[in-house]
């Protein structure tokens, strides 16, 4: 499953939830009739009888709040208790529905992740475990073996190079970034 978004808490009384938007798509993946994946085992309910996760849940409407907010409704989602229900629940759509990208320079987060990571001088540094998405730039999280996680503005200076096919990132770190 390519993630597309995480649903937040409920807006209002009548189930509409707040989507913390992970694609570049937003108007395409959350259109209304669109059917997006849910994470399996996304909120396990606590005692028979509460609300269950569906594998699938359908986009009924979704709008922008405030310009920078999408709040989204979905189908069957008809009150606060269920939508709070699906706080957390990560949503997406198929890899083999999703068409590679025509410019380049751009990529898909599950293209990168579990590359190689090395520098410009060719020392291996681990690997990418994920893309996290800040509001100034994504940054590659590079996974070091008996290290901790190091964060790596996904920027050109930085990132010069992305060799899919070698399956491997380029990075020229400027000084102390490793170590933080």
């Amino acid at each position: 499953m390519l993630v597309v978004g995480r649903i937040g808490k409920p807006h209002g009384i009548r189930g509409e939830v707040t989507v913390e938007v992970r694609t570049d798509e937003p108007e395409t993946r959350f259109a209304p009739g669109s059917v997006l994946r849910t994470e399996p085992g996304a909120n396990v309910p606590a005692h028979p009888g509460a609300y269950r996760v569906p594998g699938e849940l359908t986009v009924e409407a979704a709008r922008w709040h405030q310009g920078r907010v999408l709040l989204v409704t979905f189908e069957g989602v008809l009150d606060r208790n269920v939508a709070e229900a699906l706080r957390g629940t990560l949503v997406g759509v198929d890899r083999a529905d999703v068409a590679p990208p025509t410019d380049p320079e751009e990529f898909h987060d599950h293209q990168l992740v579990g590359l190689a990571v090395v520098t410009s001088a060719g020392e291996r540094l681990g690997e990418i475990a994920r893309i996290d998405h800040a509001p100034a730039a994504d940054l590659l999280v590079l996974r070091r073996p008996g290290r901790r996680d190091v964060l790596i503005p996904f920027v050109q200076a930085i990132v010069p190079e992305i060799d899919l096919a070698g399956g491997r990132v380029v990075v020229d770190p400027p000084g102390g970034l490793l170590d933080l």
